[in-house]
């Protein structure tokens, strides 16, 4: 190592790049180097500060948190330019963090007195780590994390952490379930409470009432008080496990429209959580979200509504969530949407004919969604008998599929290029004319029968006779069992499709046109493994349809996913969020979000992920093509 050579390293990253040459000089005449293999635990949290600014020349580090009774929690990956150390060295008392090398490294170190006479000295130095580093990383331990403080990671990350039964309300209010309504609602109005918990003789809870129950069953139907409570009480109830976190509470509530859960050990009543507790760990909920769209009875009324729902994804991304979790919140969002347009179409056309259920596939299928994607559904109804209702049946959801595609375009979901919409004749058809379809796709599977399965067979119900796809699902069963040169030939288009990774582990990127020296990471990256985990679901009887989903209900089933499902969950979670960091810097940047990303953006530690993720799919393809090479066939 030169000086000069420190010099121009320094001088190319925040906050030295603000430093003149003489004092970029006076540094580097003091700097160390130290090499750190992979895997050596540079600082150890509550341990020895450190004695130095370390600034990361090569390599990677990962900086976490871990509790005596609770796995690690990644605060950052920092790589070439990044520094740590800061907070143990101006505390002088401790180290907030472990910081562990995950590649070899090598970092200059930069003495105490130093760092702290340029904090003294220098304006631009000093607000740099002040507003860029301290406020991101603030002196909070896990604990006191876990005790609701707001400071440390955000209400998200809390979202996250925080386990259902820390938030609870303990002194539940309870009573009888023999009482009447009128001493219930006395009950609630002394103690100033939204709720009552109705308690069996055994002392387990039988059934909850709310504010809104009263309202909604007393007062407006003008219902008798002197009645029992259990004549309005809700049951069954819904309950979640003290030990889940609050992220599975919230999904319960947006999932059945409830404002209240009954937190629970072995059975036992432990408390109660409410919205208001999430939406108070938060800050922002989607839940409020939700309620809006709820409470709207126009499309227009629904298009600022839904113009919100992308801040949510900014939001979650901010604060540390995982992309598994983003995506099914915001698939949660996105799927009381379009119920509701739904429910605007029923009352604007009347009640529909016949019975029938609205499917949606593709990444809205798989629960997958992040921003607004293209449109991609379906209409399965039941059987009919005579032209004359066939002719009334399509006549009532030719338009109405319309007006339902129409008020999605209008709420940000664009058409389907290819036309795999409802408003498409083709894909809204009776029952037996999808068994047909399905029938057809698997026994004589043509390159196009291929596409149509890969497409269609990860539907699921949003709306409707829910009856319907669970028949269309069973039969899909039974007609895949057995079916060896079906299988064949969807191995044989996951193996056609290899991420972009050269022989000597260098990525292949466009050489020409608009996406020139990028990689397309949902078609190369995500695509692979979502194909994966569908051939090994379908193979197998799995029903889940999400990637995540199928890969644990794979994990004693099929023998790729039990050697290397963990790996594969890591490298899909890993890819899924890149692209979502991509694709909101597009947004914030009013570019059009897109999946081409250039590996030269990239940080080193993001790069090597990326190689090493595309590895493991090869190696799962490679796998494949093992399984399955007795009865591939070709295309």
């Amino acid at each position: 190592m030169t000086i000069e050579e420190v010099i121009e390293f320094l001088s190319k990253i925040q906050p030295f790049q603000e430093l003149d040459s003489a004092a970029l000089r006076s540094i580097a005449g003091g700097v160390i180097v130290e090499f750190y293999p992979k895997d050596t635990m540079i600082l150890q949290q509550d341990g020895p500060p450190s004695d130095f600014l370390r600034i990361i020349k090569k390599g990677g580090v990962k900086v976490f948190i871990k509790p005596e009774t609770d796995e690690e929690v990644i605060i950052d990956y920092r790589s070439e330019g990044d520094s740590f150390g800061l907070l143990s060295l101006i505390g002088g008392d401790r180290s907030r963090a472990n910081v562990q090398t995950v590649e070899d490294t090598i970092c200059y170190l930069v003495n105490k007195e130093t760092i702290q006479r340029l904090l003294d000295s220098n304006a631009a130095f000093s607000e740099y780590f002040l507003k860029s580093f301290l406020n991101k990383y603030i002196d909070k331990t896990f604990h006191e994390m876990h005790n609701k403080s707001l400071l440390y990671g955000g209400g998200d990350k809390l979202l996250f952490t925080t386990p259902v039964g820390e938030l609870a309300s303990k002194n539940v209010a309870t009573a009888p379930h023999e009482i009447s309504i009128k001493d219930a609602a006395g009950v609630m109005s002394s103690r100033g409470i939204s709720s009552l918990v109705l308690m069996d003789s055994e002392g387990l809870p039988s059934g909850i009432v709310t504010d809104r129950d009263l309202r909604d069953k007393v007062v407006s139907k003008g219902r008798d008080i002197s009645e029992s409570i259990q004549s309005i009480m809700s049951v069954p109830l819904m309950k979640v496990e003290a030990r889940d976190y609050c992220f599975e509470a919230l999904l319960k509530m947006l999932r059945n429209n409830i404002h209240h859960l009954l937190v629970v050990d072995e059975g036992r009543l432990k408390g109660i959580i409410t919205n208001h507790d999430l939406m108070m760990l938060q800050g922002t909920s989607p839940i409020s979200i939700v309620r809006e769209i709820e409470t709207q009875q126009t499309v227009e009324g629904l298009i600022p509504v839904s113009r919100k729902i992308n801040r949510i994804v900014n939001l979650l991304l901010k604060e540390g969530a995982k992309a598994s979790n983003i995506t099914r919140i915001i698939s949660e969002v996105n799927d009381r949407l379009v119920r509701k347009i739904i429910e605007i179409a029923e009352r604007k056309f009347g009640e529909p004919p016949v019975p029938y259920c609205w499917i949606v596939f593709g990444s809205e299928g798989r629960k997958e969604q992040t921003f607004k994607t293209d449109q991609d559904n379906a209409i399965i109804y039941a059987d009919i008998k005579t032209a004359k209702d066939e002719r009334k049946v399509e006549g009532y959801f030719t338009d109405f599929s319309a007006f339902v595609r129409d008020s999605l375009v209008l709420c940000g979901f664009p058409h389907c290029p290819a036309g795999y919409m409802a408003s498409n004749p083709k894909w809204r058809q009776p029952l037996k004319t999808w068994k047909d379809y399905f029938s057809k796709w698997i026994n004589n599977p043509t390159p196009e029968a291929l596409l149509f399965s890969l497409i269609f067979f990860d539907f699921r119900v949003v709306h409707g006779e829910v009856k319907l796809a669970a028949d269309l699902r069973k039969y899909l069963e039974t007609l895949l069992k057995g079916q060896n040169v079906f299988f064949a030939r969807m191995a044989g288009v996951i193996l056609g499709n290899r991420p972009p990774l050269g022989f000597f582990k260098s990525f292949i990127v466009e050489k020409s046109g608009e996406h020139k020296d990028a990689l397309n990471l949902k078609l190369r990256g995500i695509g692979p493994i979502v194909d994966m985990a569908r051939l090994f679901a379908l193979e197998k009887g799995v029903r889940e349809t999400s990637t995540l989903e199928r890969l644990h209900a794979l994990n004693d089933k099929h023998p790729i996913v039990m050697e290397l499902g963990e790996e594969i969950e890591q490298a899909f979670e890993f890819i899924t969020l890149l692209r979502i960091h991509h694709q909101i810097k597009q947004i914030e940047a009013s570019v059009e979000p897109d999946n081409f990303i250039n590996p030269s953006n990239l940080s080193n530690l993001e790069r090597r992920t990326l190689k090493e993720s595309f590895q493991l799919i090869m190696k799962v393809q490679d796998a494949i093509a093992d399984l399955y090479r007795a009865g591939m066939v070709t295309q």
